[in-house]
């Protein structure tokens, strides 16, 4: 699949599965909806929906304000054609990492065995995608057991 070069832009390594905001189960790592991205970005790119920050990548030029106005620090940067993303920024193993998210990443490595070009690596118990290697064909955001990977062409989804 062609890849054109596009600049980096922001994306909410969060699916908001979590209680982050809220409740007696807190993810310590998710986004908490304080607005903090959305008062820093100067191009509107940031918007609350349903209490969790979400890009909107036509806006986004990624100066990283945002990022750097992260309590969480919950906000990463991948390159403007990646369009499966790890939406989970959780380090706590499987067990604990579910009890608290209903879509965390447990670190299970299903996603880096089902990936063919070998771009995801397991990290701190949770995926990452290297978005220069990643052929986008979302096989890892099909075998992800708790959907932290999200595919944002839903070409995964028919599959």
């Amino acid at each position: 699949m062609a890849k054109s070069i596009q600049h980096n832009v922001a994306y909410v390594a969060c699916g908001s599965g979590c209680a982050s905001a809220g409740g007696d189960a807190r993810c310590s790592e998710g986004c908490i909806g304080c607005g903090a991205c959305v008062t820093a970005c100067p191009h509107g790119a940031i918007a609350l929906v349903d209490g969790i920050a979400r890009v909107d990548r036509s806006k986004c030029t990624g100066c990283g304000l945002c990022g750097m106005a992260c309590p969480q620090r919950v906000i990463a940067f991948v390159p403007g054609y990646q369009n499966i993303l790890v939406r989970c920024n959780n380090t706590d193993k499987g067990a604990i990492a579910r009890r608290i998210c209903d879509t965390s990443c447990i670190g299970c490595g299903m996603c880096a065995k089902k990936c063919p070009a070998g771009a995801i690596r397991i990290e701190d118990n949770c995926a990452h995608i290297d978005g220069v290697d990643c052929l986008s064909c979302g096989m890892c955001a099909v075998v992800c057991p708790h959907g932290a990977i999200h595919d944002r062409t839903g070409i995964a989804a028919g599959v």
